[in-house]
């Protein structure tokens, strides 16, 4: 009887502690957001929001992943509160792709970075000739918006319709007969120094020490279809969307000093999204 009793004490107190040890989520918190996100611009950005957050009683905590997966990953398994470092267009195909349930938080759309079209080998689009090879991001999303770019500077065209969905199978002419090297977005700077010319995110710009105002050759234009489909947002697990520390958090984010200070900053590689 009294090595039942033990055990019973022992595996009673082994499960508690593996539910408090468990997930690190702060569902329980409601003054604690804890947020995953890409270093640059959105950990700096968020760091920014620290102080002013910590005003309104909240302790932002933000942790730095170096990939697209986990962040989402994370938010979706409830060990965190929100991430912030993916357009609506990436949330979409990742949910589509993965089954997971995420959603744009309330008043959650950010910033966008606009795409630039970097030097390589070459050092203006003027010099482009027959065969030269551009490097391009290979994900679903960020593929398209590359393409878009290229047919905005009259590169390539793509077939009629085929817009934020485009892949190179879409290209309809080349005249050029242009190299489309497709290689994941964050090593698109690293094959400057092996292609003509490189499509790059502007975050990813950005860590390369590129600037997309001073060092692009080419720039999509705000108006153009790519802009409404990439705005940067905080996004969340389904439910959260307007939970308070969540407006908290995107209101403070959507605030006069952090706009100021996203465009003191980043100089046009960075640019508040002024729309709802």
């Amino acid at each position: 009887m009294n090595k039942k009793i033990l055990s019973l004490l022992l595996a009673t107190s082994l499960t508690a502690v593996l539910l408090t040890g468990c997930g690190g989520s702060s569902a329980g918190n409601d003054k604690v957001i804890k947020i995953a996100a890409s270093e640059t611009p959105h950990s700096e950005i968020l760091n920014k929001a620290k102080d002013i957050l910590k005003g309104q009683g909240y302790d932002l905590q933000v942790t730095v992943f170096e990939d697209y997966v986990q962040p989402n990953n994370v938010v979706e398994q409830g060990e965190f509160d929100a991430n912030y470092f993916q357009h609506i267009n990436y949330l979409n195909s990742f949910n589509e792709e993965n089954g997971t349930h995420l959603a744009v938080a309330e008043n959650g759309k950010i910033h966008y970075e606009p795409f630039g079209i970097y030097a390589g080998s070459k050092t203006a689009l003027s010099d482009i000739a027959d065969g030269d090879s551009i490097a391009i991001p290979n994900d679903t999303t960020n593929e398209a918006r590359a393409l878009l770019l290229l047919e905005q500077e009259g590169l390539i065209k793509l077939k009629e319709g085929a817009g934020v969905t485009a892949t190179v199978n879409d290209v309809a002419e080349n005249p050029k007969n242009l190299e489309l090297v497709e290689v994941e977005a964050a090593q698109v700077p690293k094959q400057l120094k092996s292609v003509a010319f490189g499509v790059i995110n502007g975050n990813y710009a950005l860590e390369a020490g590129l600037n997309v105002g001073k060092d692009a050759l080419a720039v999509e234009a705000a108006s153009g279809e790519a802009i409404q489909q990439y705005v940067n947002i905080i996004a969340v697990k389904e439910g959260n969307e307007s939970a308070e520390k969540i407006k908290a958090l995107t209101g403070v984010l959507k605030s006069d000093e952090i706009v100021s200070y996203i465009n003191d900053n980043y100089e046009g590689a960075v640019v508040p999204y002024d729309g709802e």
